[in-house]
């Protein structure tokens, strides 16, 4: 037996319901004349009338009303299964952007574990910083520092407070005098926060100027002087000794969040790259003797305005 066209079938299972080739050829985003032909070839196929056609008006007939209740449930069978492979398959999918620096030098080398950690999920890296419009993105979380304020209607959670200090390349001492001091247009005012912070003062020898934050650190990495970094985004470098910390770190005022259109704690993916995140922060931090004192925060619900 030869089994008619599924194209042919889905078009008279949209006239049945409509029980009209005009509305059916709208809804399908065809012609009148095409949802006509597809349905003379499912009778022709078949052998037996579909539709009593009389003074420009469709019935079906009672073999008509047999099929289109197969097809129906056929159809609706099959969106269902449809729907639901691709809810699975966008829940396999957790979309992060996150800011380029804490990207580049955190996050991309500890990826591994944890897509050992959660082998199930995907996880796709917008590199970007600022506001984010989740619904235009498609973006489930961001990572950001909170240097600029976003939607109170998201929900929130604070993941590590920022560490900074003066890091260089071994054997360019341990005094700021005569040093070159390495600045970055995105952190304009990271020395002079931290020199407020240590109580120090500093007569360098010269500076020079990058566009971003990693940039000023790739510099010190490269033996062009002393840049104000990240704890998390050089710990990496100094367990290599590639870098040194000659005055440790010290809080900025300043902390990472992960932020969200939907709950953090939904016991999904979401929760899931929380609960990983945050413990790898705090491993990180733990490692270089920075102590986190503050008790774990619970997401922040979005706020009534």
């Amino acid at each position: 037996m030869k089994r008619p066209p599924l194209t042919a079938l889905h078009y008279f299972d949209i006239a049945a319901e409509t029980e009209s080739f005009v509305r059916a050829a709208e809804r399908l985003h065809v012609t009148h004349g095409a949802v006509s032909r597809q349905v003379r070839l499912l009778e022709e196929s078949l052998g037996v009338e579909l539709f009593e056609r009389r003074n420009r008006a469709i019935f079906l007939t009672p073999a008509g009303r047999a099929l289109h209740g197969t097809t129906q449930a056929i159809f609706e069978q099959l969106d269902g299964t449809v729907q639901r492979l691709q809810a699975q398959a966008r829940d396999n999918v957790l979309v992060l952007s996150c800011e380029p620096t804490i990207a580049m030098r955190w996050l991309i080398p500890r990826l591994p574990r944890f897509h050992v950690a959660h082998p199930s999920l995907q996880l796709h890296l917008v590199a970007a910083g600022g506001p984010l419009d989740f619904t235009r993105t498609g973006v489930d979380l961001a990572l950001r520092r909170d240097d600029f304020h976003w939607d109170r209607q998201l929900y929130s959670l604070k993941i590590c407070d920022e560490w900074i200090g003066p890091v260089g390349r071994p054997g360019m001492g341990d005094g700021l005098d005569g040093q070159r001091l390495l600045h970055s247009t995105t952190r304009p005012d990271a020395w002079n926060t931290w020199l407020r912070l240590s109580a120090r003062q500093a007569r360098p020898d010269a500076h020079s100027d990058y566009e971003h934050f990693y940039l000023s650190v790739q510099a010190a990495s490269a033996g062009l002087g002393l840049a104000i970094a990240s704890a998390l985004m050089v710990r990496d470098e100094l367990d290599s000794g590639q870098l040194q910390a000659p005055f440790g770190f010290l809080r900025d005022g300043s902390a990472y969040h992960l932020l969200s259109p939907r709950p953090l704690d939904d016991g999904g993916k979401r929760q899931c790259f929380v609960e990983w995140v945050m413990a790898e922060c705090q491993a990180c931090l733990a490692h270089l003797g920075l102590a986190q004192n503050d008790e774990p925060e619970r997401p922040s619900p979005p706020q009534v305005r």
